[in-house]
């Protein structure tokens, strides 16, 4: 017998072409200057009693989620995009009724002769438990690791 994924199919709420300035990169002066990214979510969840009851307090307030991601995002001072995209699936997977996430973080213009460069990842609540192993907010050390 074929082994499916508890969250699969699932009803989903997403944000599109969020645009927002952050600092971000590696060279030193992408660390002097705030660059656009652009922000997708799909958000996983069961919606049937929200749409039954139509009662916000029974799905994602996504509203609420962007003002948090704006949050991250302005206060950003990662070096990579794979770091500010975990930190935004964190801040997604916070919200009780989500069951997995997908971020994509695209950084235009970032290589030339491509309109833009990007990461997708996927995350999913562990079973029975809200917690993530990412820490919470910014990086406390510089590209490899270093301080």
């Amino acid at each position: 017998m074929k082994s499916e994924s508890i969250f699969s199919p699932m009803d989903r709420i997403y944000i599109r072409d969020l645009r927002l300035a952050c600092t971000i990169g590696v060279n030193d002066w992408e660390r002097e200057i705030l660059q656009t990214v652009q922000i997708d979510l799909d958000l996983e969840m069961d919606l049937a009693a929200a749409g039954k009851r139509d009662d916000l307090n029974l799905t994602a307030d996504y509203k609420a989620l962007r003002d948090r991601i704006e949050t991250i995002v302005a206060g950003s001072r990662f070096f990579l995009i794979e770091a500010l995209a975990a930190r935004i699936a964190d801040a997604c997977l916070g919200e009780p009724v989500v069951h997995r996430v997908r971020v994509r973080v695209e950084k235009p213009g970032a290589l030339r002769a491509a309109r833009t460069v990007g990461v997708e990842i996927v995350r999913e609540r562990e079973s029975g438990t809200g917690d993530q192993d990412s820490p919470p907010g910014p990086p406390v050390s510089g590209p490899g690791g270093a301080p």
